[in-house]
């Protein structure tokens, strides 16, 4: 029989809860939104099904955001309620990124691709990674050894000066790229051009 999955953030919970038994706490947290932005968040309380935030950000009732707590992952969960900076959030059912054909705001349309391109992390060998999709303020893809959200990075596509970007979500091996400037439309034509050759 095979051991179900640990939750991303047990390891805070000093005694089993009863549901919806909350544990007073406070750990900043990154809020990870559907297009991408990053926004430092204070967890409040904790329960096994859910928690609370104050983020000055201002969450909307219904919004699907990722948690990632630095060196325990990420978790997704749904704001149920906002009143000014709080919010009580409950945690999706599995620790999956929500579907890809989920609507999500983003400022460039993502195009699917499968090929590898050069990544360096600050301080680091430069190293291979496959990349799932792209647009010109960023892409999706996978590492073996994970960054943390808000890391900078350096992706190198064939062809291509490196591009300055940084980490905005993690889930699982999979990662989000925002590039720091976005890619000049031609020149994005023109790489999408190379992907699919």
């Amino acid at each position: 029989m095979s051991a179900e999955p640990r939750h991303p953030l047990a390891d805070l919970e000093a005694l089993p809860l009863a549901p919806r038994a909350r544990q007073a706490m406070s750990l900043g947290v990154h809020a990870i939104r559907a297009d991408g932005s990053v926004v430092d968040a204070t967890l409040t309380d904790l329960s096994s099904d859910g928690c609370g935030l104050d983020c000055a950000a201002g969450l909307t009732a219904g919004e699907t955001i990722g948690l990632s707590v630095q060196s325990r992952g990420t978790i997704f969960a749904t704001v149920r309620w906002s009143a000014g900076s709080r919010a009580g959030l409950a945690f999706a059912a599995t620790a999956e990124a929500p579907a890809a054909d989920a609507p999500s705001p983003r400022s460039h349309e993502r195009t699917s691709v499968e090929a590898e391109v050069g990544l360096r992390r600050t301080g680091k060998l430069a190293f291979r990674v496959r990349v799932y999709d792209v647009s010109p303020g960023g892409c999706r893809a996978e590492f073996v050894d994970r960054p943390e959200v808000g890391e900078r990075v350096w992706v190198k596509f064939d062809g291509m000066d490196m591009i300055e970007a940084s980490i905005c979500w993690i889930a699982g091996a999979r990662t989000g790229i925002r590039f720091a400037r976005p890619i000049h439309g031609a020149v994005f034509d023109m790489l999408l051009h190379r992907l699919h050759a």
